[in-house]
């Protein structure tokens, strides 16, 4: 630990990258060989799925390779061309009608835009309520605006809705990227890696958990996997692991034990309301019907992170006082 200590911040991100990119070749690697293997017709299901999986792990982790090796200025246009494509997807999966175009036209053209340039420029206090306060209020304005009352309020809360989640909860993970923390300098990409691994452990446990434990869903109608049990396995699980990666951050280990709790609780909590929002659209996935959308899966694989960032990002604030 001494030794990694005294390497400057650019080797030790660097180190980071190496790390996750070699535990994936061989992740990769491993998984190949065990594709030559003649299997069942459930576990080809279950190879195809993981193997889709891996391949998201993959682009995600070139992505933010990508984000922190070209500087805050792309690494905030990058997660703003993936806030772009995950509002694309659930506009495209929700009913609008014509009378909603100048609301879409403001979330898509000024909205989205706008709050990722206050990131940029880190202008935390004004990119905070910036959606929740004024672009709440101007949406119904707007909608109002194209002279169609038909199921105003539900298709203004849609709008409302898919701008909180896709643009507000995606905005927060670049600005954990440009958090100014003491004694933690130019090692934001540890923080936003913490907060990855601690989310997808909360899911992987409570998947896992659900099928091992008695099932007792509490919205049968919406999840038949989701149940307390299983969602407390996976918020110990997640800060379990976050309390094993206090290093990593700028929290000692009690702190980290509760940052990983609250990640993990907020982002499991976000896919399952994914999930309520998928049987009100009528689909599996927000990638079910590619033909006809052009959706490809991205919020199925970034609602987690679109709940986890923001909460993540004010506790972090709060416990620094910043």
């Amino acid at each position: 630990m001494g030794d990694l200590r005294a390497l400057s911040v650019t080797q030790q991100v660097g180190l980071l990258f190496v790390t996750i990119f070699g535990l994936l070749t061989l992740t990769t690697l491993i998984a190949l060989s065990r594709s030559l293997r003649e299997r069942t017709a459930a576990q080809q299901s279950t190879y195809r799925r993981f193997r889709r999986d891996l391949r998201a792990v993959w682009a995600g982790t070139l992505l933010f390779w990508i984000a922190w090796a070209s500087g805050a200025f792309v690494s905030t246009l990058v997660f703003g061309v993936l806030s772009f494509l995950a509002l694309r997807e659930f506009v495209t999966l929700t009913q609008t009608r014509r009378g909603d175009h100048r609301s879409l036209l403001l979330a898509f053209f000024i909205v989205l835009p706008a709050q990722y340039v206050l990131v940029a420029t880190r202008l935390f206090n004004a990119f905070t309520v910036f959606i929740p306060v004024y672009v709440f209020l101007a949406i119904p304005v707007v909608s109002a605006l194209g002279n169609d009352p038909n199921r105003f309020l539900e298709r203004t809360a849609k709008i409302q809705w898919g701008i909180m989640v896709c643009v507000y909860g995606m905005s927060h993970a670049p600005a954990l990227l440009l958090l100014d923390l003491p004694d933690y300098a130019g090692r934001g990409a540890f923080l936003v890696l913490y907060l990855v691994i601690v989310v997808a452990v909360a899911q992987l446990a409570q998947e896992a958990a659900s099928r091992k434990l008695r099932r007792r869903p509490v919205a049968r109608a919406i999840s038949r996997s989701f149940s307390w049990r299983a969602w407390g396995v996976g918020i110990g699980a997640a800060a379990l692991v976050g309390m094993l990666l206090f290093w990593t951050t700028p929290f000692d280990p009690l702190a980290a034990l509760a940052m990983g709790f609250v990640a993990g609780g907020a982002g499991t909590l976000g896919e399952f309301v994914m999930k309520a929002l998928k049987r009100d659209a009528g689909v599996r996935s927000w990638s079910g019907q590619p033909s006809i959308t052009g959706a490809v899966g991205l919020l199925d694989r970034a609602a987690p992170l679109c709940f986890a960032a923001p909460v993540f990002f004010h506790s972090v604030r709060w416990y620094f006082g910043i």
